[in-house]
Protein backbone atom coordinates (compact mmCIF):
# COMPACT_ATOMS: atom_id res chain seq x y z
CA UNK A 1 0.00 0.00 0.00
CA UNK A 2 1.43 3.42 -1.05
CA UNK A 3 0.61 6.78 0.48
CA UNK A 4 2.07 10.22 -0.23
CA UNK A 5 3.20 12.62 2.46
CA UNK A 6 4.92 16.00 1.70
CA UNK A 7 5.49 14.84 -1.87
CA UNK A 8 7.21 11.64 -0.76
CA UNK A 9 5.70 8.24 -1.43
CA UNK A 10 5.71 5.99 1.62
CA UNK A 11 5.08 2.23 1.46
CA UNK A 12 2.77 1.10 4.27
CA UNK A 13 1.82 -2.42 5.37
CA UNK A 14 -1.68 -3.31 6.57
CA UNK A 15 -1.32 -5.59 9.59
CA UNK A 16 -4.26 -7.56 10.99
CA UNK A 17 -4.69 -9.35 14.29
CA UNK A 18 -4.37 -12.64 12.42
CA UNK A 19 -0.87 -11.61 11.34
CA UNK A 20 0.21 -10.77 14.89
CA UNK A 21 -0.42 -14.22 16.40
CA UNK A 22 2.31 -16.80 15.55
CA UNK A 23 1.08 -19.94 13.84
CA UNK A 24 2.75 -22.13 16.50
CA UNK A 25 1.20 -20.26 19.44
CA UNK A 26 -0.39 -22.49 22.07
CA UNK A 27 -3.77 -20.74 21.79
CA UNK A 28 -3.89 -21.42 18.04
CA UNK A 29 -3.33 -25.12 18.71
CA UNK A 30 -5.98 -25.03 21.44
CA UNK A 31 -8.53 -23.35 19.17
CA UNK A 32 -7.92 -25.98 16.50
CA UNK A 33 -8.24 -28.86 18.97
CA UNK A 34 -11.32 -27.72 20.93
CA UNK A 35 -14.66 -26.48 19.60
CA UNK A 36 -15.93 -24.25 22.41
CA UNK A 37 -19.35 -23.78 20.80
CA UNK A 38 -20.71 -26.55 23.05
CA UNK A 39 -20.90 -23.88 25.77
CA UNK A 40 -23.92 -22.34 24.03
CA UNK A 41 -25.91 -25.51 24.65
CA UNK A 42 -24.76 -25.69 28.28
CA UNK A 43 -26.00 -22.16 29.11
CA UNK A 44 -28.91 -21.81 26.70
CA UNK A 45 -31.53 -21.72 29.47
CA UNK A 46 -29.61 -18.96 31.30
CA UNK A 47 -30.14 -16.35 28.58
CA UNK A 48 -33.31 -14.71 27.25
CA UNK A 49 -33.26 -14.79 23.42
CA UNK A 50 -35.72 -11.93 22.76
CA UNK A 51 -35.69 -9.52 25.67
CA UNK A 52 -33.29 -7.29 27.56
CA UNK A 53 -29.85 -5.96 26.73
CA UNK A 54 -27.58 -8.46 24.92
CA UNK A 55 -25.24 -10.20 27.35
CA UNK A 56 -21.60 -11.09 26.89
CA UNK A 57 -21.10 -14.03 24.55
CA UNK A 58 -20.82 -17.04 26.94
CA UNK A 59 -17.95 -18.50 24.91
CA UNK A 60 -16.01 -15.25 25.37
CA UNK A 61 -16.81 -15.35 29.08
CA UNK A 62 -15.48 -18.90 29.53
CA UNK A 63 -12.40 -18.25 27.38
CA UNK A 64 -11.78 -15.06 29.39
CA UNK A 65 -11.57 -17.13 32.58
CA UNK A 66 -9.54 -19.88 30.91
CA UNK A 67 -6.88 -17.34 29.90
CA UNK A 68 -6.41 -16.57 33.59
CA UNK A 69 -5.99 -20.22 34.57
CA UNK A 70 -3.88 -21.16 31.54
CA UNK A 71 -1.39 -18.38 32.19
CA UNK A 72 -1.52 -18.10 35.98
CA UNK A 73 -3.31 -14.72 36.15
CA UNK A 74 -5.15 -14.82 39.45
CA UNK A 75 -7.10 -11.53 39.40
CA UNK A 76 -10.00 -10.96 37.00
CA UNK A 77 -9.04 -7.30 36.87
CA UNK A 78 -5.56 -8.35 35.79
CA UNK A 79 -6.99 -10.69 33.15
CA UNK A 80 -8.86 -7.74 31.63
CA UNK A 81 -5.67 -5.65 31.55
CA UNK A 82 -3.67 -8.45 29.93
CA UNK A 83 -6.29 -9.12 27.25
CA UNK A 84 -6.28 -5.42 26.33
CA UNK A 85 -2.60 -5.53 25.31
CA UNK A 86 -1.99 -9.19 24.41
CA UNK A 87 -2.79 -9.92 20.77
CA UNK A 88 -2.91 -13.69 21.23
CA UNK A 89 -5.46 -13.37 24.05
CA UNK A 90 -7.61 -11.07 21.88
CA UNK A 91 -7.42 -13.51 18.98
CA UNK A 92 -8.41 -16.44 21.22
CA UNK A 93 -11.48 -14.54 22.51
CA UNK A 94 -12.44 -13.46 18.99
CA UNK A 95 -11.94 -9.75 19.74
CA UNK A 96 -10.52 -7.48 17.09
CA UNK A 97 -7.95 -4.75 17.75
CA UNK A 98 -10.63 -2.10 18.22
CA UNK A 99 -13.12 -4.28 20.17
CA UNK A 100 -13.71 -3.42 23.80
CA UNK A 101 -12.57 -6.04 26.31
CA UNK A 102 -15.41 -7.13 28.66
CA UNK A 103 -15.14 -5.45 32.04
CA UNK A 104 -13.82 -7.67 34.84
CA UNK A 105 -16.78 -6.80 37.08
CA UNK A 106 -19.21 -8.04 34.41
CA UNK A 107 -17.34 -11.34 34.24
CA UNK A 108 -17.40 -11.62 38.02
CA UNK A 109 -21.14 -10.95 38.25
CA UNK A 110 -21.88 -13.55 35.57
CA UNK A 111 -19.91 -16.14 37.54
CA UNK A 112 -21.61 -15.28 40.81
CA UNK A 113 -25.17 -14.86 39.58
CA UNK A 114 -25.90 -16.26 36.14
CA UNK A 115 -23.82 -19.44 36.52
CA UNK A 116 -24.63 -20.00 40.20
CA UNK A 117 -25.69 -23.60 40.87
CA UNK A 118 -25.54 -24.60 37.18
CA UNK A 119 -22.34 -26.71 37.23
CA UNK A 120 -21.10 -24.93 34.10
CA UNK A 121 -17.45 -25.45 34.99
CA UNK A 122 -18.01 -29.11 35.91
CA UNK A 123 -19.50 -29.59 32.43
CA UNK A 124 -16.55 -27.73 30.88
CA UNK A 125 -14.09 -29.96 32.74
CA UNK A 126 -15.91 -33.14 31.68
CA UNK A 127 -16.23 -32.00 28.07
CA UNK A 128 -12.45 -31.53 27.84
CA UNK A 129 -11.97 -34.86 29.64
CA UNK A 130 -14.16 -36.66 27.10
CA UNK A 131 -12.15 -35.06 24.29
CA UNK A 132 -9.00 -36.50 25.89
CA UNK A 133 -10.71 -39.89 26.13
CA UNK A 134 -11.75 -39.76 22.46
CA UNK A 135 -8.17 -38.95 21.45
CA UNK A 136 -6.85 -41.97 23.37
CA UNK A 137 -5.16 -39.98 26.13
CA UNK A 138 -7.07 -41.68 28.98
CA UNK A 139 -6.61 -45.38 29.59
CA UNK A 140 -8.75 -45.64 32.73
CA UNK A 141 -7.14 -48.81 34.08
CA UNK A 142 -4.76 -47.16 36.61
CA UNK A 143 -6.17 -44.23 38.59
CA UNK A 144 -4.02 -42.31 41.09
CA UNK A 145 -5.53 -40.11 43.81
CA UNK A 146 -4.28 -37.49 46.24
CA UNK A 147 -5.40 -34.21 47.82
CA UNK A 148 -3.83 -30.81 48.31
CA UNK A 149 -4.76 -27.82 50.44
CA UNK A 150 -5.97 -24.57 48.87
CA UNK A 151 -5.96 -21.49 51.08
CA UNK A 152 -9.42 -20.04 51.66
CA UNK A 153 -10.16 -16.32 51.50
CA UNK A 154 -10.60 -16.06 55.26
CA UNK A 155 -8.69 -14.32 58.04
CA UNK A 156 -7.60 -15.86 61.34
CA UNK A 157 -9.35 -12.94 63.04
CA UNK A 158 -12.69 -14.11 61.66
CA UNK A 159 -12.43 -17.58 63.26
CA UNK A 160 -14.70 -18.60 66.09
CA UNK A 161 -15.39 -21.84 67.96
CA UNK A 162 -18.95 -23.14 67.75
CA UNK A 163 -20.88 -26.24 68.76
CA UNK A 164 -22.11 -27.56 65.43
CA UNK A 165 -24.18 -30.52 64.26
CA UNK A 166 -22.02 -33.51 63.44
CA UNK A 167 -22.18 -34.14 59.70
CA UNK A 168 -22.98 -37.60 58.34
CA UNK A 169 -20.46 -38.47 55.66
CA UNK A 170 -20.71 -41.01 52.86
CA UNK A 171 -17.85 -42.94 54.51
CA UNK A 172 -19.71 -43.28 57.83
CA UNK A 173 -22.93 -44.30 56.10
CA UNK A 174 -21.06 -47.09 54.34
CA UNK A 175 -19.49 -48.14 57.63
CA UNK A 176 -22.97 -48.22 59.21
CA UNK A 177 -24.17 -50.60 56.50
CA UNK A 178 -21.20 -52.95 56.96
CA UNK A 179 -21.80 -52.96 60.72
CA UNK A 180 -25.51 -53.69 60.33
CA UNK A 181 -24.81 -56.58 57.94
CA UNK A 182 -22.17 -58.12 60.22
CA UNK A 183 -24.28 -57.70 63.36
CA UNK A 184 -27.33 -59.25 61.70
CA UNK A 185 -25.24 -62.23 60.54
CA UNK A 186 -23.70 -62.87 63.98
CA UNK A 187 -26.98 -62.39 65.86
CA UNK A 188 -28.98 -64.63 63.52
CA UNK A 189 -26.43 -67.43 63.91
CA UNK A 190 -26.52 -67.06 67.70
CA UNK A 191 -22.83 -66.19 68.00
CA UNK A 192 -23.52 -62.94 69.86
CA UNK A 193 -26.58 -61.82 71.77
CA UNK A 194 -29.01 -59.46 70.05
CA UNK A 195 -28.36 -55.86 70.94
CA UNK A 196 -30.99 -54.53 73.31
CA UNK A 197 -33.00 -51.55 72.11
CA UNK A 198 -31.50 -48.28 73.25
CA UNK A 199 -28.13 -49.83 74.02
CA UNK A 200 -26.45 -48.85 70.73
CA UNK A 201 -23.35 -46.77 71.17
CA UNK A 202 -24.42 -43.26 70.28
CA UNK A 203 -22.02 -40.52 69.33
CA UNK A 204 -22.85 -37.00 70.36
CA UNK A 205 -24.76 -35.20 67.60
CA UNK A 206 -22.82 -32.03 68.43
CA UNK A 207 -19.14 -31.36 67.96
CA UNK A 208 -17.02 -28.29 68.66
CA UNK A 209 -15.19 -26.92 65.65
CA UNK A 210 -13.50 -23.77 64.43
CA UNK A 211 -15.55 -21.86 61.87
CA UNK A 212 -14.75 -18.80 59.78
CA UNK A 213 -17.50 -16.18 59.85
CA UNK A 214 -16.40 -14.91 56.41
CA UNK A 215 -16.32 -18.35 54.75
CA UNK A 216 -18.22 -20.92 56.84
CA UNK A 217 -17.77 -23.62 54.17
CA UNK A 218 -13.98 -23.68 54.66
CA UNK A 219 -12.40 -25.94 57.28
CA UNK A 220 -9.53 -25.53 59.72
CA UNK A 221 -6.49 -27.41 58.42
CA UNK A 222 -4.38 -28.82 61.25
CA UNK A 223 -1.98 -31.42 59.87
CA UNK A 224 1.72 -31.95 60.55
CA UNK A 225 3.84 -30.19 57.95
CA UNK A 226 0.89 -28.22 56.55
CA UNK A 227 0.02 -24.53 57.03
CA UNK A 228 -2.55 -23.99 59.76
CA UNK A 229 -5.66 -22.01 58.90
CA UNK A 230 -8.85 -22.05 56.87
CA UNK A 231 -8.45 -24.15 53.73
CA UNK A 232 -10.24 -26.36 51.26
CA UNK A 233 -8.98 -29.76 50.13
CA UNK A 234 -8.81 -30.44 46.40
CA UNK A 235 -9.04 -34.21 45.81
CA UNK A 236 -7.89 -35.12 42.31
CA UNK A 237 -7.71 -38.44 40.50
CA UNK A 238 -5.26 -38.71 37.61
CA UNK A 239 -5.06 -41.30 34.84
CA UNK A 240 -1.61 -42.91 34.76
CA UNK A 241 -1.32 -43.04 30.95
CA UNK A 242 -0.71 -39.33 30.22
CA UNK A 243 -1.45 -37.56 33.51
CA UNK A 244 -4.93 -36.36 32.54
CA UNK A 245 -7.00 -35.34 35.58
CA UNK A 246 -10.19 -37.42 35.45
CA UNK A 247 -11.95 -36.26 38.61
CA UNK A 248 -12.01 -33.28 40.97
CA UNK A 249 -13.80 -33.16 44.33
CA UNK A 250 -13.55 -30.43 46.96
CA UNK A 251 -14.09 -30.75 50.72
CA UNK A 252 -13.45 -28.45 53.72
CA UNK A 253 -9.87 -28.44 54.96
CA UNK A 254 -10.74 -30.38 58.12
CA UNK A 255 -12.18 -33.39 56.24
CA UNK A 256 -10.41 -36.73 56.20
CA UNK A 257 -8.95 -37.74 52.82
CA UNK A 258 -10.73 -41.10 52.94
CA UNK A 259 -14.25 -39.66 53.26
CA UNK A 260 -15.04 -38.83 49.58
CA UNK A 261 -12.81 -41.50 48.02
CA UNK A 262 -15.18 -44.43 47.45
CA UNK A 263 -17.91 -42.15 46.12
CA UNK A 264 -15.51 -40.67 43.59
CA UNK A 265 -14.31 -44.13 42.49
CA UNK A 266 -17.92 -45.16 41.84
CA UNK A 267 -18.53 -41.86 40.01
CA UNK A 268 -15.57 -42.47 37.70
CA UNK A 269 -16.71 -46.01 36.98
CA UNK A 270 -20.41 -45.33 36.47
CA UNK A 271 -20.55 -41.75 35.13
CA UNK A 272 -17.30 -41.64 33.16
CA UNK A 273 -17.30 -45.32 32.22
CA UNK A 274 -13.69 -45.94 33.32
CA UNK A 275 -12.68 -49.59 33.68
CA UNK A 276 -10.57 -49.08 36.80
CA UNK A 277 -8.46 -52.12 37.62
CA UNK A 278 -5.73 -50.58 39.78
CA UNK A 279 -5.71 -47.59 42.10
CA UNK A 280 -2.87 -45.81 43.86
CA UNK A 281 -3.34 -43.41 46.75
CA UNK A 282 -1.65 -41.85 49.74
CA UNK A 283 -1.65 -43.68 53.08
CA UNK A 284 -4.57 -41.53 54.33
CA UNK A 285 -6.85 -43.33 51.87
CA UNK A 286 -5.81 -46.79 53.05
CA UNK A 287 -8.40 -47.51 55.74
CA UNK A 288 -9.55 -51.09 56.20
CA UNK A 289 -13.10 -50.36 55.01
CA UNK A 290 -11.78 -48.78 51.79
CA UNK A 291 -9.66 -51.90 51.19
CA UNK A 292 -12.79 -54.04 51.65
CA UNK A 293 -14.93 -51.88 49.34
CA UNK A 294 -12.21 -51.83 46.66
CA UNK A 295 -11.84 -55.59 47.02
CA UNK A 296 -15.60 -55.97 46.49
CA UNK A 297 -15.32 -53.84 43.31
CA UNK A 298 -12.43 -55.94 42.01
CA UNK A 299 -9.94 -53.06 42.18
CA UNK A 300 -6.43 -53.53 43.57
CA UNK A 301 -5.51 -50.59 45.80
CA UNK A 302 -1.87 -49.70 46.44
CA UNK A 303 -0.92 -47.38 49.29
CA UNK A 304 2.40 -46.84 51.11
CA UNK A 305 3.30 -49.69 53.45
CA UNK A 306 2.14 -49.30 57.03
CA UNK A 307 4.73 -47.98 59.49
CA UNK A 308 4.90 -48.91 63.16
CA UNK A 309 2.26 -51.13 64.72
CA UNK A 310 0.29 -51.87 67.87
CA UNK A 311 2.16 -51.21 71.10
CA UNK A 312 1.57 -53.93 73.70
CA UNK A 313 1.90 -53.44 77.45
CA UNK A 314 2.53 -57.15 77.95
CA UNK A 315 4.91 -59.70 76.44
CA UNK A 316 2.41 -61.77 74.46
CA UNK A 317 1.25 -60.10 71.25
CA UNK A 318 -1.63 -61.06 69.01
CA UNK A 319 0.78 -63.01 66.79
CA UNK A 320 1.30 -65.38 69.73
CA UNK A 321 -2.38 -66.41 69.56
CA UNK A 322 -3.42 -68.93 66.92
CA UNK A 323 -6.71 -68.31 65.11
CA UNK A 324 -8.94 -71.37 64.58
CA UNK A 325 -11.09 -70.44 61.56
CA UNK A 326 -13.31 -73.51 61.88
CA UNK A 327 -14.34 -72.71 65.46
CA UNK A 328 -13.91 -68.93 65.00
CA UNK A 329 -11.82 -68.50 68.12
CA UNK A 330 -8.25 -67.71 69.17
CA UNK A 331 -6.07 -70.15 71.14
CA UNK A 332 -3.70 -68.61 73.67
CA UNK A 333 -0.13 -69.91 74.33
CA UNK A 334 -1.58 -72.02 77.15
CA UNK A 335 -4.10 -73.64 74.78
CA UNK A 336 -7.21 -71.92 76.17
CA UNK A 337 -9.85 -70.50 73.82
CA UNK A 338 -10.74 -66.85 73.40
CA UNK A 339 -14.32 -66.87 72.07
CA UNK A 340 -16.25 -64.21 70.17
CA UNK A 341 -18.18 -62.09 72.67
CA UNK A 342 -19.28 -58.88 70.90
CA UNK A 343 -19.04 -56.55 67.92
CA UNK A 344 -17.69 -53.05 68.54
CA UNK A 345 -17.66 -49.94 66.39
CA UNK A 346 -14.47 -47.87 66.27
CA UNK A 347 -13.79 -44.52 64.60
CA UNK A 348 -13.13 -45.89 61.11
CA UNK A 349 -13.41 -49.65 61.64
CA UNK A 350 -15.55 -52.41 63.13
CA UNK A 351 -14.03 -55.17 65.25
CA UNK A 352 -15.05 -58.54 66.63
CA UNK A 353 -14.03 -58.87 70.29
CA UNK A 354 -12.65 -62.27 71.39
CA UNK A 355 -12.21 -62.75 75.14
CA UNK A 356 -10.82 -65.48 77.35
CA UNK A 357 -12.71 -66.87 80.34
CA UNK A 358 -11.69 -65.08 83.55
CA UNK A 359 -11.32 -68.40 85.40
CA UNK A 360 -8.81 -69.63 82.82
CA UNK A 361 -6.75 -66.45 83.08
CA UNK A 362 -6.84 -66.34 86.88
CA UNK A 363 -5.15 -69.74 87.30
CA UNK A 364 -2.78 -69.41 84.31
CA UNK A 365 0.95 -69.32 85.26
CA UNK A 366 1.60 -66.93 82.30
CA UNK A 367 -0.96 -64.37 83.48
CA UNK A 368 1.62 -61.61 84.06
CA UNK A 369 3.06 -62.04 80.59
CA UNK A 370 -0.36 -61.95 78.92
CA UNK A 371 -2.76 -59.66 80.83
CA UNK A 372 -2.06 -56.13 82.05
CA UNK A 373 -2.86 -55.08 85.62
CA UNK A 374 -5.92 -53.11 84.48
CA UNK A 375 -7.65 -56.16 82.98
CA UNK A 376 -8.96 -59.43 84.38
CA UNK A 377 -8.72 -61.48 81.20
CA UNK A 378 -7.10 -61.30 77.79
CA UNK A 379 -9.06 -59.97 74.80
CA UNK A 380 -8.22 -59.68 71.11
CA UNK A 381 -9.77 -57.36 68.52
CA UNK A 382 -10.20 -58.69 64.98
CA UNK A 383 -11.14 -56.17 62.30
CA UNK A 384 -14.03 -57.49 60.19
CA UNK A 385 -12.22 -56.19 57.07
CA UNK A 386 -8.97 -57.94 57.99
CA UNK A 387 -9.06 -60.59 55.27
CA UNK A 388 -9.67 -58.02 52.53
CA UNK A 389 -6.76 -55.94 53.83
CA UNK A 390 -4.47 -58.98 53.71
CA UNK A 391 -5.48 -59.75 50.14
CA UNK A 392 -4.97 -56.16 49.05
CA UNK A 393 -1.61 -55.78 50.80
CA UNK A 394 -0.06 -59.13 49.96
CA UNK A 395 2.12 -57.52 47.26
CA UNK A 396 3.46 -54.67 49.44
CA UNK A 397 7.09 -54.06 48.56
CA UNK A 398 6.89 -55.90 45.24
CA UNK A 399 7.87 -54.23 41.97
CA UNK A 400 4.26 -53.46 40.97
CA UNK A 401 3.59 -51.83 44.34
CA UNK A 402 6.66 -49.63 43.96
CA UNK A 403 5.78 -48.75 40.36
CA UNK A 404 2.24 -47.64 41.20
CA UNK A 405 3.41 -45.53 44.14
CA UNK A 406 6.08 -44.01 41.91
CA UNK A 407 3.44 -43.10 39.32
CA UNK A 408 1.28 -41.56 42.03
CA UNK A 409 4.17 -39.40 43.15
CA UNK A 410 4.93 -38.31 39.58
CA UNK A 411 1.40 -37.59 38.38
CA UNK A 412 -0.48 -36.54 41.53
CA UNK A 413 2.20 -34.55 43.32
CA UNK A 414 3.57 -33.33 39.98
CA UNK A 415 0.13 -32.14 38.86
CA UNK A 416 -0.45 -30.27 42.10
CA UNK A 417 2.98 -28.64 41.86
CA UNK A 418 2.24 -27.50 38.28
CA UNK A 419 -1.19 -26.18 39.22
CA UNK A 420 0.09 -24.27 42.22
CA UNK A 421 2.93 -22.78 40.22
CA UNK A 422 1.16 -21.96 36.95
CA UNK A 423 -2.59 -22.52 37.26
CA UNK A 424 -3.83 -20.57 40.31
CA UNK A 425 -4.25 -23.42 42.80
CA UNK A 426 -2.46 -21.77 45.72
CA UNK A 427 -5.34 -19.71 47.08
CA UNK A 428 -8.93 -18.63 46.52
CA UNK A 429 -10.26 -15.14 46.00
CA UNK A 430 -13.95 -16.08 46.16
CA UNK A 431 -15.76 -17.73 49.04
CA UNK A 432 -17.99 -20.74 49.49
CA UNK A 433 -17.88 -24.41 48.48
CA UNK A 434 -19.27 -23.81 44.98
CA UNK A 435 -16.69 -21.12 44.25
CA UNK A 436 -13.90 -23.37 45.57
CA UNK A 437 -15.02 -26.25 43.38
CA UNK A 438 -15.28 -24.01 40.29
CA UNK A 439 -11.78 -22.72 40.98
CA UNK A 440 -10.29 -26.22 41.29
CA UNK A 441 -12.16 -27.44 38.20
CA UNK A 442 -10.85 -24.54 36.09
CA UNK A 443 -7.31 -25.16 37.32
CA UNK A 444 -7.55 -28.87 36.43
CA UNK A 445 -9.13 -28.01 33.06
CA UNK A 446 -6.21 -25.70 32.25
CA UNK A 447 -3.74 -28.46 33.11
CA UNK A 448 -5.64 -31.01 30.99
CA UNK A 449 -5.72 -28.63 28.03
CA UNK A 450 -1.96 -28.14 28.19
CA UNK A 451 -1.28 -31.87 28.48
CA UNK A 452 -3.71 -32.64 25.67
CA UNK A 453 -2.06 -30.16 23.29
CA UNK A 454 1.39 -31.44 24.25
CA UNK A 455 0.39 -35.07 23.62
CA UNK A 456 -1.23 -34.23 20.29
CA UNK A 457 1.80 -32.23 19.18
Amino acid sequence: MLTERDGIQIKMHCVTLEDLVPQEHFLRKLENAVDFSFIYDEVRDLYCPDNGRPGIDPVILVKYLLVGYLYGIESERRIEQEIQVNMAYRWFLGLDLDDRVPDHSTISQNRRRRFHGKNVFRHLFEHILHLCMEKGLVDGRIILTDSTHVKANASFKANTKVLAQRETTDYMERLDRYEAEERARLESSGVIKPQRAGREKKESSKVQKTVSTTDPDAGMLQRPGKPEGMHYLDHQSVDAAHGIVVDVAVTPGNANDSEPYLGRIEYMREHLGLDIQTAGADSAYGTSMIYRAMDDMGIRLYTPAATGGVTYKVEFRREDFRYDAEKDCFLCPAGKALTLRSLERENYNISRIYRADRKDCRICPMLGRCVSDSHRSRSIRKNIFEEAVKRQRETDGASTHKRILGLRQIWCEGSFAAQKWMHNLRRLFRRGMEAAEDHCLLSATALNLKRMIKCLG
